[in-house]
């Protein structure tokens, strides 16, 4: 008897090591989905990354539209992605979980990095806080080896770029990289005056300086910007290939950072990523506090797209409860032990 593809989900609910501040506020736990096939004795799993408070899709009824979109499966009916394109996670959770059940142990995406030859090289986050945790952190960081480092801003900026001004004293642009995220935090007013300061310290990038969906400011930004601005949270919520087109054609970014969990997986990245190669406009790829299970699938699908610059994935090791992973931090890469 042919057995029929099987769905089901499982919400995990990951505990921080020690709570993250971000310009939302200070996160302590957070919940994810993990979506399990089965098809002939053989389990795929993904993880249908549910960003609350950022994603697209973190609507009220999301648990039992998982169990709806599961139900499809188990009644035999086909999924096109195209039908669910309002619900970025849950594309990016199927597609881990269909390549997870037709690939062998945790290899979705085979390469030099699952053959454990080649890492990828990543920037070392700096998590918001007091000046002393900050400074504890780059440190850290420094110690490990990165040399591009990424921090976030908005909360106190007069302290914030005192901490910047002090790195960049230490360390020259030429031996570190230093990008800046603002998540929306700064107002038209102040965001000029930020943005020449910043030019100062000679900063990478800045990510989202002002709130998403003010295309026309946004656009008057990056046209006259003397610092690289990369567009975050104004992927968001677009799910339409025209209109995807028509805010690259408006604004006309120097960069836009892709979190897949959050604008429609790994296809929806890939046409943002057309999109920016049309429009002349850098781009990478970062994590959204995935577990190890999706972070895995992140890391061997970024690899190959083979992007030079450090990407913004995280390491796995701000949780006390994640899964194994076979990811290992070195340096400031991430590599893949395939003997585990």
């Amino acid at each position: 008897m042919i057995q029929i593809l099987k769905a089901e989900i499982e919400k995990y609910t990951l505990k921080f090591k020690r709570p993250g501040g971000t310009s939302r506020g200070v996160l302590y736990q957070k919940d994810t989905y993990l979506l399990k096939l089965e098809k002939d004795s053989k389990q795929g799993i993904g993880e249908c990354n549910l960003f609350k408070g950022l994603s697209a899709d973190d609507v009220e009824d999301y648990e039992q539209i998982l169990n709806d979109f599961c139900q499809q499966i188990n009644l035999g009916n086909s999924i096109n992605l195209d039908d669910w394109r309002r619900f970025p996670s849950i594309q990016f959770g199927f597609e881990q979980a269909w390549l997870s059940l037709h690939s062998e142990s945790n290899v979705l995406f085979p390469s030099a990095f699952t053959q454990g030859k080649e890492g990828l090289r990543i920037n070392g986050l700096i998590w918001m806080g007091d000046s002393a945790f900050m400074r504890l952190q780059i440190r850290e960081k420094l110690e490990q080896g990165f040399t591009c480092l990424k921090l976030k801003i908005g909360q106190n900026w007069q302290e914030e770029k005192q901490i910047l001004t002090a790195i960049r004293n230490d360390f020259s642009a030429s031996i570190l990289e230093l990008r800046v995220d603002a998540n929306g935090a700064f107002s038209h007013m102040e965001v000029f005056q930020v943005l020449n300061e910043l030019n100062t310290l000679q900063i990478h990038s800045i990510e989202q300086p002002i709130r998403a969906g003010n295309w026309e400011k946004m656009a008057e930004l990056c046209a006259s910007t003397p610092v690289p601005i990369a567009l975050d949270e104004e992927l968001i919520g677009v799910f339409d290939e025209k209109v995807k087109n028509e805010l690259m054609h408006i604004i006309r970014p120097q960069y836009i950072i892709l979190k897949p969990a959050l604008v429609g997986g790994f296809r929806g990245s890939l046409e943002w990523i057309d999109l920016a190669k049309k429009y002349d406009a850098g781009w990478w790829i970062t994590s959204a506090l995935e577990s190890n299970i999706g972070l895995n699938a992140l890391a061997q699908w970024t690899f190959n797209l083979q992007n030079p610059m450090p990407q913004g994935l995280g390491t796995g090791g701000l949780f006390t409860n994640n899964f194994p992973s076979p990811l290992e931090i070195r340096g400031e890469k991430l590599w893949f032990n395939s003997a585990l």
